[in-house]
């Protein structure tokens, strides 16, 4: 099981292929908040989105490797409030 004190700020966040999913922000409440950057396009732009810690396989340095495909791993992101992206 991943510590959530073992992710940085700062890094990448990518999927289990290695696709670019997001960049830490910070960890809080159980999942990793993505910077406003990686936020998508449309009405998902321009807000932070999540990422539950339960889909982290690994740590490796400064990257967070997810269990999941990056194109699968952002229909588990959530927006602020809880509300899933998808």
């Amino acid at each position: 099981m991943i510590e959530a004190g073992q992710i940085k700020e700062h890094a990448e966040v990518i999927g289990a292929d290695g696709a670019h999913v997001g960049t830490v922000d910070r960890v809080e409440g159980g999942r990793i908040k993505l910077t406003k950057k990686d936020s998508g396009q449309g009405r998902h732009e321009g807000h932070h989105h999540f990422i539950p810690l339960d889909l982290v396989a690994d740590i490796e340095g400064d990257r967070v490797r997810l269990s999941a495909n990056g194109d699968v791993a952002i229909t588990f992101e959530e927006e602020d409030g809880g509300k899933s992206v998808q």
